[in-house]
């Protein structure tokens, strides 16, 4: 399927933002992350130290930035989770991390205000040991906008040109990087300590942060306080110095989060959450904004290969497009995988990536309900692939509240997604370039040849996360609606459904839930 994507239109995604460069080096059997001295547990750590730069989050921005302050300073890297799970490190286990529920999962779930599931990185190295692992270089209006480097990766087919493989952000379909390797093992942001001076990093797993400690006559800060696991509370301070540092790099929701937490906000609501306000700061948590993904799924004929992110299309229109595909999606492929009430790879209720049920009704029972149907349906139903639309941008934006003064729970997050019409109609504009994509002569191979793009639509609105009771069926709860035709039409296609016009169409992608970006 990969190779009928190239062929087609031309898809684009931005996955994953890599600060640093991009030299992802495999650490040896002798020189893994645990075994580095300067890697330890949180619980290890003296009640009271100091350091001359102090990183908040050990992600995509702080592992490599730690690594290079440490050439001529002490750092002390905090991060809140562990190391990279094994069964991380395989393409093969992509999804495994995401369906985690778990509270020591590394994808931290959280939903929005909006009602959208979604995940947060809890791990060493961020937000690059979940995502798809695809690059490619920033525009360069986006450089000169934002001023450093940075590198996204991209995927995606049905547009034109077709540029081949290139990391550059160009209109067309082009094949990007990717930081897993040839064997299909990922390299994440956390290979980067492998380059630290030893002598000049500590790491502290399981670390959370509960505040950054300002001097109230400047507002400089001064040093962090953190919990480890035992909840024994230890303190941080900055040596002297006057370029010394506290770097806070948690994250879009972990950062406005910590620093409301520490007094820096909107001081009225801060004051309702117990947080003496320092700096009444209205604009800390405001601008936040999330990508809208919407997914199509193609099921076909024959086996296709494994392939996450590779090919993207870059639309003028400001969508992306990319290709997944894997027959593996329908198959736990871990021991691990069968613990979070069976994962189904991309097609898990638990990813919350898929689904026409109203988003604040995906409830764990609910969830659950969808993934026992799921389990009885013919392995055949999930062979196949999808395509993906996500939106450049987006122009829509939210905010980010406190909902408690507890670190480690989520802050109240609003996207307001599809809330300008600009973002609306890129998504509708993605949607016709997916259709395009599927009626292509390349992609004629992957398809079923009485299917239709309506049916192939409608399915995967339908499928199967979909526990909404239907007024024609007499159920007692609609997780019984996968016994009926549809399961049997995704399976196996046999018919092809009369075609809705365009417009009617389009309507109910404006009506669709997104799902929000990993």
């Amino acid at each position: 399927m990969a190779a009928g994507l190239a062929r087609s239109l031309t898809l684009v995604v931005v996955v994953a933002t890599i600060l640093g460069s991009l030299c992802f080096i495999a650490l040896s059997e002798d020189d893994r992350l645990e075994d580095l001295g300067f890697v330890r547990r949180a619980q290890d750590a003296p009640l009271v130290s100091s350091y001359n730069y102090i990183v908040i989050g050990g992600g995509t921005a702080g592992c490599p930035l730690a690594a290079t302050l440490s050439e001529h300073s002490r750092v002390l890297l905090l991060e809140r989770g562990g190391l990279p799970y094994r069964n991380m490190s395989n393409q093969q286990h992509f999804t495994d991390a995401l369906a985690d529920t778990s509270p020591s999962s590394p994808a931290q779930r959280f939903i929005s205000e909006d009602g959208v599931v979604n995940a947060r990185a809890r791990v060493l190295g961020g937000g690059s040991c979940l995502n798809a692992g695809f690059y490619t270089r920033a525009s360069n209006d986006y450089v000169q906008m934002a001023g450093p480097p940075s590198a996204t990766r991209s995927s995606r087919p049905g547009v034109t040109p077709d540029n081949g493989f290139t990391l550059d952000h160009v209109t067309g379909t082009k094949i990007g990087g990717t930081i897993f390797d040839g064997t299909g093992e990922r390299h994440t942001a956390a290979d980067f300590l492998r380059h630290a001076r030893p002598g000049g990093l500590t790491v502290l797993l399981y670390a959370t942060v509960s505040r950054v400690l300002f001097r109230r006559q400047d507002g400089v800060a001064y040093g962090v306080v953190f919990t480890d696991p035992l909840g024994v509370q230890h303190r941080v301070y900055l040596r002297d110095g006057a370029k010394n540092e506290v770097i806070l790099s948690a994250g879009t929701l972990g950062s406005p989060q910590l620093l409301m937490l520490s007094g820096v906000g909107p001081q009225a609501h801060l004051e309702a959450h117990g947080v003496q306000a320092l700096v009444d700061q209205p604009m800390v948590g405001q601008g936040v904004a999330d990508n809208p993904m919407n997914s199509v799924f193609i099921p076909s004929p024959v086996p296709v290969a494994l392939s996450l992110v590779q090919v993207v299309g870059i639309t003028k229109m400001g969508s992306f497009i990319e290709g997944v595909s894997g027959s593996e999606f329908g198959i736990p492929v871990s021991e691990g995988a069968r613990r979070f009430a069976r994962s189904f790879g991309m097609f898990s209720p638990q990813t919350g990536q898929l689904g026409t049920l109203p988003p604040r009704q995906r409830t764990p029972e609910a969830l659950q309900r969808a993934a026992e149907a799921m389990r009885r349906l013919d392995r055949r139903a999930f062979r196949g692939g999808f395509i993906l639309e996500k939106i450049l941008g987006p122009v829509s934006s939210g905010h980010i509240e406190l909902r408690s003064a507890d670190p480690r729970a989520n802050p109240a997050v609003t996207f307001n997604y599809f809330k300008e019409e600009e973002d609306l109609e890129r998504c509708v504009h993605g949607i016709q370039t997916i259709e395009k994509v599927i009626q292509s002569r390349a992609f004629a191979n992957f398809t079923y040849a009485n299917a239709s793009v309506e049916s192939i639509f409608t399915d995967s609105a339908n499928f199967p996360v979909n526990l909404l009771p239907r007024p024609h069926q007499r159920l007692a709860h609609a997780g019984a609606v996968l016994q009926g035709h549809r399961h049997d039409h995704l399976a196996l296609p046999r018919r092809v459904p009369g075609r809705r016009s365009r417009r009617r169409r389009l309507q109910g992608v404006r009506g669709a839930a997104p799902a929000g970006h990993r």
